[in-house]
């Protein structure tokens, strides 16, 4: 069988090619393909032995998943009206203790390297043993073999002295916490996810994907505890300051207050048989501790109406976290099967040795 060629003198006088040359050109590529059939063919049952091979030499995932809904109070209008009661006391209570973060934010939290290096360093217990979270990942992983060449890397240890405190390491040391950014690159990229499923939801799931069941779960509880800890603290955290400055100061004018009622009483007991004389003796210092303990009732008052307003908007901010599914073993497991392993290498090798073909192909007629 022969094909019709097509040459440059077959294209017209503005450069474009017809409608037959290209159903043509298309029939003699399409030709050239079948000719090299047994070649495609050959590499494309390699590529699904490869990936059948592949498929079942790869370790399940198992992950571990996490579900609550955040209901965040967003809204700080009802403090403005304890701002000026809250002005007697010198406090500023016209703005969200939580302002910071609102929403959404608390999904940058969990990808967030101090709250990952944060669980990293936490301790659990696995088959009746503590240990690390880090170490749990040094450990199937397989790092410390790779790292036996390495006598700095194959000494490398994290322990209390890893803990972080105030989003800082306590005792920074450059090889640890560059391995640690290293893992932490690693989880966000290979095993976390964290994703509203719902947009017009607040559910929020927690995903921890892992070859390791244990650690799959214990990453998962360890981070959701100790991200959603974090998000309540710094949202309540101007507020639980006020009331406890407020507690300070009202408890520091009771004392003052109770004082001056017991030295009322006290001067009182100290002259029981007073010269009618000698009056200034009684009177005077007994009217300067009521006088006190009348002051110091009126300002009590005050500071108590603050506080109890305080506390309420303290529980008006603190956002409510309601955990509904948490992981349990056995964890879901997500296994690459054989049949896909198998039709995906035969389509990527088919694929690939057709490119490959036509690429010689090109190469040739170009040489000629």
């Amino acid at each position: 069988m022969t094909t019709t060629e097509y040459s440059p003198k077959s294209i017209d006088s503005n450069g474009e090619m017809s409608l037959k040359e290209i159903i043509l050109a298309a029939k003699k590529w399409i030709l050239y393909l079948f000719s090299k059939g047994l070649i495609i063919l050959f590499f494309g049952l390699l590529g699904g032995v490869l990936g059948f091979f592949y498929s079942t030499t790869k370790e399940p995932l198992y992950i571990a998943t996490t579900t609550f809904v955040l209901e965040d109070e967003k809204s700080s209008g009802g403090l403005s009206n304890l701002s000026g009661l809250a002005s007697i006391a010198g406090l500023d209570l016209g703005g969200s203790g939580g302002g910071i973060f609102q929403g959404d934010n608390i999904l940058g939290l969990y990808k967030s390297r101090t709250m990952l290096e944060q669980t990293l360093l936490s301790a659990v217990v696995l088959n009746g043993r503590k240990q690390l979270l880090v170490d749990r990942y040094i450990d199937f992983n397989n790092l410390r073999k790779k790292w036996a060449g390495n006598s700095a890397l194959s000494k490398l240890a994290f322990n209390a002295d890893s803990t972080i405190v105030d989003g800082f390491v306590e005792k920074p040391d450059r090889l640890r916490d560059s391995i640690l950014g290293v893992i932490v690159t690693d989880l966000n990229n290979n095993y976390l996810t964290v994703a509203k499923p719902d947009k017009k939801l607040s559910t929020i799931q927690v995903d921890v994907k892992a070859n390791d069941e244990l650690f799959a779960k214990a990453f998962n509880d360890a981070l959701v505890k100790n991200v959603n800890q974090f998000y309540v603290n710094t949202k309540t955290k101007k507020t639980l300051n006020n009331v406890q400055i407020l507690q300070q100061k009202t408890d520091s004018v009771k004392r003052v207050m109770n004082g001056a009622i017991y030295s009322a009483v006290a001067i009182a007991d100290a002259t029981p048989n007073l010269n009618p004389t000698r009056q200034i003796q009684r009177v005077a210092p007994a009217q300067r501790a009521q006088f006190s303990a009348e002051t110091n009732k009126a300002v009590l008052g005050e500071l108590v109406k603050n506080l109890e307003m305080t506390k309420m908007a303290l529980l008006k901010e603190t956002p409510l976290i309601q955990v509904i599914d948490v992981p349990i073993f056995p964890l879901k497991r997500e296994k690459f099967s054989n049949a896909r392993g198998l039709i995906i290498g035969f389509i990527a090798f088919t694929f690939l040795s057709i490119i490959g073909v036509l690429l010689i192909k090109i190469y040739n007629d170009a040489s000629k």
